[in-house]
């Protein structure tokens, strides 16, 4: 050995399991062995309702320049999408790492573990591995969902402790008035008030807030042994309540609407929602549109909840930059800390004449995700290659030298932080239900292209093409153009060997196990 090294430091190095070595010049190579023999830690970032209009994805709308100093430090991934644009059913297939007609979950009434009592979760797996697993905020739909999942019992502000918000997280007596006027009249809004607030009060005021100083006294508590920490933010879900300062960031005047205020020409009837919740909160139309006044006040709140989100994820990276384990050559805690963000699913602005999310289109199923691996090479880049929130689970496992459990239905990205520009999958696959009939959509490098079909028969019922060379936000529905024929039946091909009864599931023939060893397709 080049240096002296105290019999503690040995222990460690000999008791701790093999991880990926943090590659940094300024440490010494005693401690570069002590580090690479430590588990590496896990910041799991969920954000409830992101869409990926961010600084780090060229959208300058939204202010986040913490969100974009991760990116900056880890891969940005352009093209990710959900396997369903609505909480329960993406994250019980995030988390499981298996797809919805696998979880059989498709909707809010069902918790993964009623679905699915034996299945190895992300969080369990790391816990079984000597993690300690911790879940803050919102991470299943469910609050008690997993419980066998995690270390201790989680963690939500609002819930336990009692908060000094009311209802949906209201605090100005106006909101708090209108709230319980509006309950009186229709019991069964369940504490919704209207759809967005701006006190004047500070960041933990919030429940947001209130999770994130949770999650730093964790982060003090867990600096010397492994973890697995879990940090789930409500906002931008509704309704739009931030502190005041962050709606000031933004000008009312200078707030653009969508520019296809309109359905899709063309979309069968299955394609579209009617708002979803928004139209559940105080001062929303029942039907039809909204004025372009209340639009604005909407967007407004969502920028000012995802400013609020950026500033509280910018506590916890300074922390985690700010921390050291006790551990004397054990460096900093960032540097054997792996960072993941993901937004649960996308959302419309008044795009699609909708709002919120429950659909298949793009704006719904596109999400962000940025993956920051201590000693990676390629921070601060980013990648276009197809991505699925199903390779989450096993690409935390190959990151942290666990084994990958072989009931996952995603592919390890690990090889696309080495190459970002690689060969990769030939599509990504999303669904969304509506009653008897269920929509299976496919993104692939040109095109997305949907089937609605009856759940019971399999009968196709209708169809969607949408083709992104020409027409990116997806307002011309091209299925029955000639010139798509061609397209259309091998489309149709591709996500016929998706479905539950074929034994090759599509997903698997888009993958890049079928890539030949120079990369290229057989």
């Amino acid at each position: 050995m080049n240096e002296l090294i105290s019999r503690r430091d040995f222990l460690l190095m000999m008791a701790g399991s093999a991880a990926l070595p943090v590659l940094c010049p300024t440490v010494s190579p005693a401690r570069e062995r002590l580090r690479s023999r430590r588990k590496m830690n896990v910041l799991f970032i969920a954000v409830d309702d992101l869409r990926p209009q961010l600084g780090c994805y060229g959208q300058k709308q939204v202010i986040s320049p913490n969100i974009d100093r991760l990116a900056g430090r880890g891969l940005v991934f352009e093209r990710t999408y959900c396997q369903q644009a609505v909480c329960a059913p993406s994250r019980a297939s995030l988390l499981s790492g298996t797809r919805p007609d696998t979880t059989k979950i498709y909707d809010l009434n069902t918790p993964l573990r009623k679905a699915m009592p034996n299945v190895l979760t992300l969080p369990e797996h790391f816990k079984n591995n000597g993690y300690e697993t911790i879940s803050i905020g919102k991470i299943y739909h469910h609050p008690s969902d997993d419980r066998q999942g995690w270390s201790a019992e989680p963690y939500r502000a609002g819930t336990f402790p009692k908060g000094a918000w009311k209802g949906r997280g209201y605090l100005t007596e106006e909101a708090i008035a209108q709230m319980e006027e509006y309950n009186k009249a229709n019991p069964n809004m369940k504490g919704r008030g209207p759809a967005f607030e701006a006190a004047d009060v500070p960041d933990n005021v919030y429940p947001d807030g209130c999770n994130t100083d949770y999650a730093i006294k964790q982060l003090n508590r867990l600096r010397d042994k492994p973890f697995f920490l879990a940090m789930g933010f409500y906002k931008p879900h509704l309704p739009f309540n931030a502190p005041k300062k962050y709606w000031d960031m933004y000008k009312r005047q200078d707030i653009k609407l969508a520019d296809n205020p309109f359905i899709p020409r063309n979309a069968p009837s299955y394609a579209t929602t009617n708002w979803g919740e928004l139209r559940n909160y105080y001062g929303i139309p029942k039907k039809g549109p909204c004025s372009d006044e209340l639009a604005r006040q909407l967007i407004h709140g969502y920028y000012a909840c995802v400013s609020y989100i950026d500033a509280l994820l910018g506590r916890l990276l300074d922390e985690l930059d700010r921390l050291s384990p006790a551990t004397r050559m054990a460096g900093k805690l960032r540097d054997n800390t792996v960072i993941i963000l993901w937004g649960d699913h996308g959302w419309k602005l008044g795009e699609h004449a909708g709002w919120c999310k429950h659909t298949n289109f793009e704006l719904d199923t596109h999400v962000p995700m940025i993956l920051s691996v201590p000693g990676m090479k390629t921070a601060g880049r980013r990648t276009w290659a197809l991505t699925e929130y199903v390779d989450i689970y096993p690409t935390l496992c190959e990151v942290c030298s666990l084994p990958v459990p072989g009931h996952l239905e995603g592919r390890s990205m690990m090889p696309l932080l080495k190459d970002p520009a690689r060969p990769w999958k030939k599509a990504a696959f999303s669904q969304y239900p509506r009653g008897k009939v269920m929509g299976y959509s496919m993104r692939t490098e040109r095109f997305r292209y949907t089937e609605w079909k009856d759940r019971k028969t399999g009968k196709v019922l209708a169809r969607e093409l949408y083709d992104h060379r020409k027409d990116p936000q997806e307002n011309i529905n091209a299925v029955a153009q000639q010139e798509y024929e061609q397209d259309v039946q091998r489309l149709a091909q591709m996500l016929k060997r998706g479905q539950p009864a074929t034994r090759m599931a599509g997903w698997r023939a888009a993958g890049p196990d079928n890539l030949l060893h120079d990369g290229t397709r057989p």
